[in-house]
């Protein structure tokens, strides 16, 4: 259960749940949403595995997205992998990510230039 917040942005008190890419969470509650220490946040940061979001005020928040990360960083340092290693895992499964991405896009760009083609 999410814990109530009442720091939401501007425009959001409509009742709708944030965007999983939607920075809300403040250090605190991110470390207890995650199941781990706030200096553990920190240390992830300073190390490259998360970069969360800042407030106009320097204060970081954190989105349902870095939740994940954190769940699969936890779940490499509990598989005894240190960070340095754990960074390029990230960097990989990353890159990994976007090439997916771009090629899902280049193959529904030629589905559409093949129908485009075949209907004229």
């Amino acid at each position: 259960m999410l814990p109530d917040r009442h720091d939401h942005p501007p425009g959001h008190g409509t009742g709708h749940r944030p965007g999983p890419a939607q920075a809300v969470y403040g250090i605190s509650v991110a470390a207890e949403l995650a199941g781990m220490g706030a200096h553990s946040l920190r240390l992830y940061e300073e190390h490259g595995l998360l970069t969360p979001a800042r407030s106009a005020g320097g204060t970081r928040r954190y989105s349902d997205d870095d939740l994940a990360r954190l769940a699969r960083i936890a779940a490499l340092t509990g598989q005894g992998i240190n960070l340095v290693a754990i960074a390029r895992i990230l960097d990989l499964e990353d890159a990994n990510t976007a090439l997916r991405d771009r090629n899902e896009a280049l193959t529904a760009e030629r589905d559409q230039l093949r129908r485009d083609r075949d209907s004229g």
